[in-house]
């Protein structure tokens, strides 16, 4: 069985990764390497190594493959970066960037996505990863600054904290808008932030309790 999800991985990388037009090795090896199917649900991991989103409960998904690795490889990381991630979810993001960089931090709104990703990711043996269940919203301030923080589902405004928690030269990419959405990466600079947007995207909505 394993050896079969490890041809179906690569196959997701050759047929849907490189040829959306990611080119970074580190990021492309990455993809080889975590196993997909290990943070889908059972019901739907025959569909894992298909280039598409899946439902991990409590109205969340995790995001199509080709999509993961496009946002990993526009924040340009560097193996000593400390990553903020927001939106968990059953922590697939958090392993590709695990594998990449020293230390990730991610943060879920729900709770048992929150404790189901940490549980996966201690399995498969990913020591610089800490989850936290709480408002990303508010980011981890007490961890700030970070080289390069994530956010996998989309508010209707880029987060004050989020933009005040990145240091400078570091990146942000997220999901904006409700009705349409653009991804948007934020470099920030020591006059301010950069903006540039790459693409249409369609994301789950952030959660905000205080809303």
């Amino acid at each position: 069985m394993d050896s079969n999800r490890e041809i179906e991985r690569q196959r997701m990388v050759d047929q849907y990764i490189i040829p959306s037009g990611v080119k970074d090795p580190d990021v492309i090896a990455t993809m080889r390497r975590v196993p997909r199917h290990r943070f889908v649900p059972a019901l739907y991991s025959i569909f894992a190594y298909i280039d598409g989103p899946l439902p991990i409960g409590y109205s969340q998904t995790i995001s199509q493959p080709s999509l993961v690795a496009s946002m990993t490889e526009a924040l340009a990381l560097k193996k000593t970066d400390k990553v903020l991630e927001i939106g968990t979810g059953s922590g697939y993001q958090a392993a590709i960037l695990a594998e990449l960089v020293d230390k990730v931090l991610t943060i879920e709104i729900v709770e048992p996505l929150a404790r189901e990703a940490a549980q996966t990711l201690a399995e498969l043996g990913y020591k610089n990863v800490r989850v936290r269940a709480g408002d990303g919203y508010k980011g981890w301030p007490e961890e700030a600054p970070f080289n390069a923080i994530i956010v996998t589902a989309a508010p209707e405004q880029v987060p004050q904290a989020l933009l005040d928690q990145l240091a400078v030269g570091g990146r942000l990419i997220l999901p904006v808008g409700r009705d349409i959405q653009t991804l948007d990466l934020y470099h920030r600079t020591a006059e301010g932030y950069q903006r540039k947007t790459l693409t249409f995207v369609r994301f789950v909505p952030l959660v905000h309790p205080e809303k």
